[in-house]
């Protein structure tokens, strides 16, 4: 008769290890999930900033681009000047037709290139103030991600400052309570809590029905439960159930 007895005193102290233990993982799990939310926009915010940064990079060079085409088309048409200058200057000593036709259709070509040259020189610098303003947007833009990126970096280490000496001690807590529990039933809690998205290994009986969720629990497993003789699982989720009042109960 005892030994029965200290078999459920047993199991009863090892189902208040479990509970405890979830409690501590509970608390582990919200540190990390608040910072393990921070590296995530940072190292989001971080591409952001290198993608944009390739950009202006980018951006830059076809505004070099654009400006050395500007230069080669005044080049041209400076050329094209000093070309004409040099034909009329050559049309005053002409002594026949064919050297004065030629000569005319080169100071002719010439203006014909100086005014398409003229023309792409517009075009350019409407390209040039376009992608100018381009240039400055993104500038902008990296400005702004960097600051938000300087704002969550100084968050995520203010909160890792913070968090730094609780975590610890949690840690140190969910071994304590780790050390309680029976080998085998502490690699289910583990299994369990792998497999759930919220982390919930151990949930107490609420209103007839399981903490994790929600499915009706039958009256015998509840009576079971409330008896804390022996490990009992949710049927539909497989969490382990825990009697909401175990603490509350008197060891036998």
């Amino acid at each position: 008769m005892v030994k029965q007895t200290n078999i459920v005193a047993s199991i009863e102290k090892q189902l208040k290890a479990l509970y405890s233990l979830q409690v501590i993982d509970t608390k582990i799990d919200k540190i990390r999930i608040i910072r393990g939310e921070l590296p995530l926009e940072i190292e989001d915010l971080e591409d952001q900033v290198a993608g944009l940064t390739t950009r202006l990079e980018k951006f830059n060079a076809e505004l070099h681009d654009i400006d050395e085409t500007i230069v080669n088309h005044k080049n041209t048409i400076s050329l094209a000047l000093e070309a004409i200058e040099k034909y009329e200057t050559q049309l005053k000593d002409i002594k026949n037709n064919r050297e004065y036709t030629s000569l005319t259709k080169e100071i002719e070509y010439q203006n014909i290139e100086t005014q398409i040259a003229e023309k792409k020189i517009v075009q350019n610098e409407a390209n040039s103030l376009h992608k100018k303003e381009i240039i400055n947007a993104c500038k902008e833009q990296i400005a702004e991600k960097e600051a938000e990126l300087k704002i969550k970096s100084d968050e995520l280490d203010l909160i890792i400052a913070e968090t730094e000496t609780e975590e610890k001690k949690l840690l140190k807590d969910s071994k304590k309570a780790s050390k309680v529990i029976d080998q085998r039933l502490l690699n289910g809690y583990t299994k369990i809590r792998e497999k759930s998205a919220n982390g919930l290994a151990v949930v107490s009986v609420e209103r007839d029905a399981c903490g994790g969720c929600f499915s009706k629990i039958p009256p015998q497993m509840h009576l079971d439960i409330q008896m804390h003789k022996k490990v009992t699982v949710c049927e539909h989720c497989g969490r382990i159930l825990i009697d909401a009042n175990i603490f509350e109960k008197k060891q036998a």
